[in-house]
C-alpha cells in the first residue's frame, strides 16, 4: 500500500506540475493576444516625409478582429500626390508576435515583433526593384506603445534614402 500511494502521490504531483507548466504559457499568451487585441480601431496619423524634398504624410489606420485571436489592419497613406496602401494581420504564434505585411508599392514580408515595454515592436526588411530595376531597400516598424502606434520607414535606392515616420492617434 504504501508503494501504491507514493506512486499516485508522484503522479499527481507530476500532473499538477505539468498543468501548471501548461497554464503559464496559455496564460501568457491570452495576455499577448489581448495586447493586441487592446489596439483595434480607427487612428489617423499625419508626418514628413524626406528625401530630394519634404513633404507631408497623411495616414489613415484601421485595426480590426481577425480569425484565430489575430488582429487584421489596413492603411492608406498620401503623399506628394501618391498614395501608399498596407493591409496585413498581427498575431501572437507559437510564442512570438509576426506581422504579415503586403503593399501596393510590391513589398511584403513577416515580421518578427518583440516586446518593448508595454508594447511591441514590428520591424520588417526587404529588396526589391524600383519600376526602372534598380535595386531598392526597404526597413519598415510598427510599434504598439501605450495605445498609439507609430509607423516608420526608410527605403534606399540608388539614387537616395527616403524616410518617414508617422505618430497614429485614435
Amino acid at each position: 500500500m504504501t508503494q501504491f500511494g507514493r506512486l499516485s502521490r508522484v503522479v499527481a504531483f507530476a500532473g499538477m506540475a505539468l498543468a501548471g507548466g501548461l497554464a503559464g504559457p496559455v496564460l501568457a499568451a491570452q495576455a499577448d493576444v489581448d495586447l493586441l487585441r487592446s489596439y483595434v480601431g480607427s487612428y489617423k496619423g499625419t508626418g514628413v516625409f524626406t528625401g530630394a524634398s519634404s513633404e507631408t504624410v497623411r495616414c489613415n489606420l484601421n485595426l480590426s478582429p481577425g480569425n484565430d485571436d489575430k488582429v487584421n489592419y489596413s492603411g492608406r497613406c498620401t503623399v506628394a500626390g501618391s498614395r501608399l496602401s498596407i493591409n496585413g494581420t498581427l498575431a501572437y504564434l507559437n510564442n512570438r508576435y509576426e506581422a504579415a505585411m503586403t503593399s501596393n508599392a510590391g513589398f511584403s514580408g513577416t515580421a518578427v515583433g518583440k516586446r518593448s515595454g508595454n508594447g511591441v515592436v514590428f520591424n520588417l526588411q526587404d529588396r526589391g526593384k524600383d519600376e526602372d530595376g534598380k535595386d531598392m531597400q526597404l526597413s519598415a516598424d510598427i510599434a504598439l506603445q501605450s495605445g498609439t502606434i507609430v509607423v516608420r520607414f526608410n527605403v534606399t535606392t540608388p539614387d537616395g534614402s527616403y524616410q518617414a515616420s508617422v505618430p497614429f492617434s485614435k
